[in-house]
């Protein structure tokens, strides 16, 4: 019975805020739409409007502080939760703790959490942190263990370990989320996958080979029994998406949008992310497979960009039947962009989403036909 109420668990989908600008092409600077608050605007509305659970909000170098946006759109919008990540060495978990409930209280409990342990060990110590990827998963195990106590223990907390030393730390209020916010995590390496099995509410994996997610779906959720949670961690995909009426007007989105990209730009992502499991392993389905690791599934913006540069490309019922296939491996919630990201997000609304709430009945709210309208119109 737990396994089949595991399985069906609500759908949800979230969206992408692109803070470090937005484009069509890739190759073609010209095309770059910068990061301004008038472009998160668009985004957030159409967001909504497609009622899409959450917006993720990204941290690399070239983004906007993840924290001062995440804090805006929650002010400029009705509905949606923002994902906003915790990197591990950045901010004193007290401290950490504190933003994060605020954000929580002051927004009516629209707020989830993203452990991200870095993607480029460079980038990290450019900016301060001087520990490597293993070592930042155990300062991250390290700060979750804290983060949840401070949340959840009436009392002042006092902790020791490897990397911090409290003495009566207290958080005041108690996040509105009871017993705190959600956490999500997409790591790929098998340490972020046991910080995942032990702490992770959600793990978000990568585009990857249908087989390939449901073995290490099988292996996470073994880890987590581990901790006693085989049946309360849940699954999801974090996937580009680029959807149009005909195969055909996809496949030249996609297209265009790796048009003149160069090698140089490929071979950077390759090297100041090489560090990076999940990384690799991209790359790897890149090589391995060329262009399609899956009918629709495709690897071309890996050429271009870090993280889940795995695609979905096709028509209304192609997107919809990759996307389905992940849910029936037991996958739940979908962390999706595509691009520009505000007609992307409209076109999925009104494309594929009616497609999967079809399919997936009493697993998906209805859409709001009239909010997607204005989106649209606006």
């Amino acid at each position: 019975m737990k396994q089949m109420e595991h399985a069906m668990r609500q759908l949800e989908f979230g969206w992408f805020l692109p803070t470090s600008g937005d484009t069509t092409c890739y190759g073609d600077r010209s095309r770059l739409v910068p990061p301004s608050l008038e472009m998160f605007d668009r985004v957030l509305a159409a967001a909504e409007a497609a009622e899409f659970e959450y917006l993720l909000v990204p941290v690399d170098a070239t983004c906007w502080d993840a924290y001062i946006s995440s804090a805006m759109m929650l002010a400029r919008s009705q509905s949606i939760r923002m994902l906003v990540a915790a990197r591990p060495g950045y901010i004193n978990p007290v401290l950490l703790g504190k933003m994060i409930t605020a954000m929580d209280q002051l927004s009516g409990g629209r707020v989830s959490v993203n452990l991200i342990a870095g993607q480029s060990d460079t980038e990290a110590a450019a900016e301060g942190v001087p520990w490597n990827k293993q070592q930042r998963y155990e300062l991250m195990d390290e700060e979750v263990t804290i983060l949840k106590a401070l949340w959840t223990q009436r009392r002042a907390l006092d902790f020791d370990g490897h990397y911090h030393t409290l003495r009566g730390a207290r958080v005041e209020p108690c996040p509105l989320q009871q017993p705190h916010p959600r956490f999500y995590l997409g790591g790929g390496s098998r340490q972020a996958w046991e910080i995942s099995a032990k702490h992770a509410d959600v793990h978000l994996f990568w585009g990857d080979r249908f087989e390939q997610i449901a073995a290490n779906m099988k292996t996470i959720r073994e880890l987590a029994a581990g901790h006693g949670r085989a049946t309360e961690i849940g699954f999801g995909m974090r996937l580009q998406i680029i959807c149009r009426e005909t195969e055909a007007e996809a496949w030249a989105a996609a297209n265009e949008l790796v048009r003149d990209v160069t090698e140089g730009q490929t071979s950077f992502i390759r090297t100041y992310y090489g560090s990076s499991a999940a990384n690799q392993r991209v790359q790897e389905l890149a090589r391995t497979h060329g262009d399609l690791i899956e009918p629709h599934l495709w690897t071309g913006i890996t050429r271009v960009r870090p993280g889940a540069g795995i695609a979905v490309v096709g028509n209304p019922q192609q997107c919809a039947n990759t996307l389905q296939r992940f849910i029936d491996l037991g996958c739940h919630s979908f962390c999706l962009s595509g691009y520009l990201h505000h007609a992307e997000a409209e076109r999925f609304a009104r494309l594929v989403r009616p497609i999967l709430a079809e399919r997936n009945c009493g697993r998906m709210p209805i859409l709001n036909k009239s909010a997607t309208l204005r989106s649209a119109t606006a």
